[in-house]
């Protein structure tokens, strides 16, 4: 069974040959921007590095986009939009299905990539070109119902309503699991029938490029989706400026969102945010506290806890507290850290040096707050020498504490107990976020209760975050502005026509006569 491909070592040594020469040829060829179908230098020349987490060695040179290079590829879209939004709808159904296709037929490769640029464990992005392509198929396969509307008829009037693409969009993705994101929401957008130039994150650039190459080869027309890479204070800022694009779709910090709705204010831009959280797992008494178990590990310590709907802190109810810290500080012990490439690693090295000493920071932040770290607390020596923190778990903590206030955005849990539901849900709402809450317990009528109660924009009662992809997918506070998901993207990336027939006997007022 040694050669068996369920043979983790096996795996893993596949793994480290499948990445050899997709490493080679980016060394080689680096990263262009992608505009009006042709991969092309910036416009200034300027370019930058972009370093693997596992051990901070340089990846690819990537083209360092400027306005200019924003200029040229919002002009591509507009010039492409017209062309596409007059696609038959079943045409574009068939284009979007054949970048599915083309995704699938790739899906190792982008899970090697995606795990050398970003750090996160292969058991996760192994599923991540699997879901970007299931992605594209469920928006490829509503492109004919996007312009669909009511009828709305009244005494003297056939009313009706319809929906057309908003032009060219903005897309600004970040860098955890960037392939899959991206495609969450850059589909959804040429279903409805728009263009789009997307502004990846510098961090993770790498698969974005490898996105836009593959929509092009399966068939999309140049101009449809245009890919510029840079930093947001140069590239991201000149497309929220710009007068060509009419939506910006951005996934990032809660502060990065408040400016980009400053900068495209003077050009009325339309804004759907997807921001930060910092989410609570309210676990009861009653609950199935093996689930439950199962469920806070996995929403904070899976994808490195690099993840927006990350249950960041466990309100957990005083009379079973201490029993469930006490397994809780066991499993998060036997979490195994390893290079993401080894398909029994669980937590792989952060994104950044810079994200790395953020997460480090809270822990002196924990412990000058008074709270204790039961599990974890450091840097660790990862394979590779690169970014790597011990999962760490905080406990004796007070809603007040930073650390039960501010985003982590790492493998970093925050333990408050509570007494009754009155106070999990002050707790829980105690917060300027508000994106996903989860809640355990038996009680269906309390687990109704709470979620009507919990100031966030998507509830799991017993149950981990499981993506359903026509749910709407947002937060309220300062996790975000509006919904993704099936017909709410759509409401998005579309306007709504009214339109309305007379039937010609209604009365007229008549003036002048």
């Amino acid at each position: 069974m040694a050669n068996s491909p369920a043979d983790p070592a096996a795996m893993y040594a596949a793994n480290i040959d499948r990445a050899k020469p997709l490493l080679a040829k980016l060394r080689t060829d680096g990263i262009g921007h992608f505009i009006d179908g042709k991969v092309v230098p910036a416009i200034k020349g300027e370019t930058f590095e972009t370093h693997s987490p596992i051990d901070n060695q340089a990846l690819a040179t990537v083209a360092r986009g400027s306005a200019a290079d924003i200029d040229a590829a919002a002009k591509a879209a507009e010039k492409a939009f017209k062309p596409w939004r007059d696609v038959a709808p079943a045409a574009r159904k068939k284009l979007l299905h054949k970048v599915a296709n083309a995704i699938e037929a790739h899906a190792d490769d982008i899970a090697v990539l995606e795990c050398i640029d970003t750090g996160q464990a292969h058991r996760f992005m192994a599923k991540a070109a699997i879901r970007a392509a299931e992605n594209f198929r469920f928006f490829a396969d509503r492109a004919t119902e996007a312009r669909d509307g009511l009828n709305l008829p009244s005494e003297e009037h056939w009313n009706i309503s319809t929906r057309v693409p908003i032009g060219p969009v903005g897309v600004i993705t970040p860098w955890n699991t960037p392939f899959m994101l991206s495609t969450w929401k850059i589909a959804p957008a040429l279903a409805a029938g728009c263009t789009v130039v997307h502004k990846p994150a510098e961090w993770s650039p790498i698969t974005a490029d490898l996105l836009v190459r593959l929509a092009h080869e399966a068939g999309l027309p140049p101009g449809v989706f245009n890919t510029v890479h840079g930093f947001g204070e140069d590239a991201g800022k000149a497309l929220t400026q710009h007068r060509a694009i009419k939506a910006i779709a951005f996934v990032g910090e809660s502060s990065t969102g408040s400016a980009i709705m400053a900068q495209g204010a003077p050009t009325l831009k339309r804004v759907h945010f997807e921001l930060g959280g910092k989410n609570p797992v309210i676990v009861f008494d009653d609950a199935d506290l093996e689930r439950a178990l199962d469920a806070v590990v996995f929403m904070i310590y899976s994808l490195n806890g690099e993840r927006c709907t990350s249950s960041s802190r466990l309100l957990v109810q005083d009379s079973i507290a201490d029993k469930f810290n006490e397994k809780l500080a066991a499993r998060v012990k036997a979490l195994k850290i390893g290079h993401p490439l080894d398909p029994a690693t669980e937590i792989g090295p952060l994104i950044h040096e810079r994200h790395l000493a953020k997460v480090c920071s809270y822990f002196d932040i924990a412990r000058q707050d008074g709270a204790t770290i039961a599990v974890g607390g450091g840097a660790h020596a990862g394979p590779g020498g690169g970014h790597y923190v011990q999962p760490t778990l905080v406990t004796g903590a007070s809603s007040s504490m930073r650390v039960a206030q501010e985003e982590v955005f790492g493998p970093f849990l925050t333990v408050i107990p509570f007494k009754d539901e009155v106070e999990a849900i002050a707790i829980a709402n105690s917060v300027e976020y508000g994106l996903t809450g989860y809640v355990w317990t038996k009680d269906m009528s309390r687990a109704l209760r709470v979620a009507d109660d919990l100031e966030a924009g998507m509830i799991w009662l017993n149950s981990e975050n499981v993506r359903h992809l026509p749910t709407p997918f947002g937060g309220m506070k300062a996790s975000g502005i509006g919904r993704d998901g099936g017909d709410y993207s759509f409401e998005f990336y579309m306007e709504t026509k009214h339109v309305s027939l007379a039937r010609g006997t209604h009365k007229i007022q008549r003036l002048g006569v």
